[in-house]
């Protein structure tokens, strides 16, 4: 696992003034004046990431359990150091929040970096946080432990179970079709989100900690219980103890984050039926680890795993329910015979000897299924290619509808989402329900790569009864989203990809049993589009203009290249 460590303390990342002896001096002086004395400085520090903000209500309980954290470190002997970095939150960032990923990555590994910190707590939540903290982690490599804020619990809405975000966005399109009016539409936003928390379904955020808890970077148990909860916060200060440990064992993600602990977490995703955003995020955490993954390993894997869990949007229950149930733990004693069981992680015990321990799914619950009765067959995620992807593109399978995965129909083409948002309800769009919504340049350059690629369906055909259409782009879509939509499609517009050659009225082929997505266009007149393309320029300054410089497309994670695999 690693070798014995003997803990830097206070004296670890010392501040440069030429004379080391002066440093020292200089930082004991300081903490004094915080109050800290010599029996303090005397321990292992255990640095603990705050990820609160204001502008993040899901992580609004997190002073609560950062204290949990505190009080697990200094039982287990430690001293705890709070330290604030970046707070991603998806609905209050403008234009989304992949824009900053990776500055968040970047803030949190410097900040481990340059401060005296043994061990650290990475506090997280929110889709985009968590990704970011283990690819801190990783490029940082000091013993570490994730740690999430926990799903919001369900609310209610005239006797019927809601839940953000996979409700969220089917009540809005029932807004769309006149089925529920403004009154009904505002009583709902009042209840989607009841507690603090992370949305309750199967999203990205929900997704994340499963596979951070199935990669073994976080205690078992950790992913599912709910935010503001006894489980959440007991979970908390055990891992502020085992957090204690780790410094003392030497234990790193290096040594954790193996190939074989990636392909338990895809193993879990494909169970889950996750979030499509996880395939941009593992690709980039393994790169981070110096590990290929591909997207023919996403859906090899994908192949032969079934879906187990009830959770939408693929199923019907929510995340407290999964909680109920037994948690990852639980899943993984299900999974048992599709997982490399000698992988080792934060708790120190094998996978293996874990689930020895651990339960297979009770039979009084029903959202996690067995591998003879699951709740959907294996393939719940597919990889394309084609001459519309020559470099891949990925398909929520679970989550689309069955008669439009063979599909062939004319292209309406978007050129961002704000032209989508301009055009998509105009009388005058010629647009039929066998139509295929095309939206471009919205990928890593071209804008962040916002989570616009669940289309929103034209009002006069939603009014009369269409609930999906085929729709591809090189944007990505929410976890918690639903329909039939090829997303991260590479090369992206803006750096010539073929999406950029779409027309009006181009038949675009579908064909999911073959892993196809074809643009069915003469390759002759193709070559002429190509030639009339101009390239634009990327933003003006700062941290946009840096992002579309250095930003690696979709399916090589969509980090910035400069961020190579660096360990100390």
């Amino acid at each position: 696992m690693g070798k014995k460590n003997k803990p830097e303390g206070i004296y670890k990342n010392l501040t440069s003034y030429g004379d080391v002896d002066f440093s020292k001096y200089m930082r004991r002086a300081f903490l004094a004046a915080a109050g800290y004395d010599t029996e303090d400085l005397d321990r292992p520090i255990v640095g603990i990431a705050d990820t609160s903000s204001d502008y993040n209500p899901c992580h609004r309980q997190m002073p609560e359990l950062i204290d949990a954290v505190k009080r697990g470190v200094l039982e287990a002997g430690g001293l705890p150091l709070v330290f604030p970095t970046l707070s991603l939150n998806e609905v209050l960032v403008s234009p989304t929040t992949m824009l900053y990923r990776n500055l968040l990555a970047m803030v949190t590994e410097e900040m481990i970096r340059a401060q005296p910190m043994d061990a650290v707590v990475l506090l997280g939540g929110c889709d985009k946080t968590v990704p970011a903290q283990l690819m801190a982690a990783v490029s940082a490599d000091v013993p570490a432990i994730s740690v999430v804020t926990g799903p919001m619990m369900t609310g209610s809405w005239r006797g019927e179970r809601l839940g953000a975000c996979t409700d969220c966005r089917r009540l809005w399109a029932q807004y769309r079709a006149g089925e529920i009016n403004e009154q009904e539409i505002r009583e709902v936003e009042q209840v989607l989100c009841p507690t603090a928390g992370t949305c309750m379904v199967m999203g990205t955020a929900s997704t994340m900690a499963c596979v951070a808890e199935a990669l073994g970077m976080m205690l078992p148990g950790g992913a599912t219980a709910p935010s503001g909860s006894g489980d959440r916060l007991r979970n908390a200060v055990a891992s502020g103890r085992r957090a204690v440990g780790l410094v003392s064992e030497g234990t790193r993600p290096s040594s954790i984050l193996t190939r074989q602990a990636f392909m338990n977490a895809l193993t879990v995703l494909a169970a889950v039926s996750g979030s499509t955003n996880a395939v941009i995020h593992l690709t980039a955490i393994a790169r981070r680890a110096e590990i290929q993954l591909t997207l023919d390993d996403f859906h090899e894997v994908a192949a032969r795993v079934p879906v187990l869990v009830d959770c939408k949007p693929a199923g019907s229950g929510y995340m407290e329910d999964l909680h109920r149930a037994g948690g990852v733990p639980a899943l993984l004693k299900a999974l048992e015979a599709l997982l490399e069981l000698s992988c080792k992680g934060v708790s120190g015990s094998l996978l293996g000897e874990i689930l020895a321990e651990a339960s297979f799914p009770e039979p009084w619950q029903t959202t996690i299924r067995d591998l003879d009765r699951p709740l959907g067959q294996p393939g719940a995620l597919a990889t394309l290619y084609g001459s519309l992807a020559p470099d891949g593109a990925v398909i929520k399978v679970a989550a689309a509808t069955p008669s439009l995965l063979r599909h062939r129909g004319p292209a309406v083409v978007f050129e961002s989402p704000e032209d989508l948002a301009r055009r998509i309800d105009e009388p005058s769009l010629q647009i039929v329900p066998e139509s295929v919504l095309v939206l471009r340049n919205a990928g890593p350059v071209g804008a962040g790569m916002p989570e616009a690629g669940c289309l929103t369906l034209p009002r006069r055909l939603a009014s009369q009864g269409v609930r999906d259409m085929v729709r591809v782009t090189d944007a990505r879509m929410s976890g918690t989203a639903f329909g039939t939509v090829v997303l991260h499609c590479c090369p992206e517009a803006v750096t010539g990809g073929p999406l950029a050659l779409v027309r009006d009225g181009d038949p675009i082929e579908l064909n999911i049993d073959e892993r196809r997505i074809n643009l069915c266009v003469d390759p002759v007149e193709l070559d002429r589009r190509r030639a009339d393309i101009v390239q634009p320029s990327p933003p003006g300054r700062g941290w946009g203009n840096l992002h579309a410089r250095s930003v690696l497309p979709a399916n090589l994670g969509a980090d910035l290249d400069f961020l190579a695999p660096a360990h100390d």
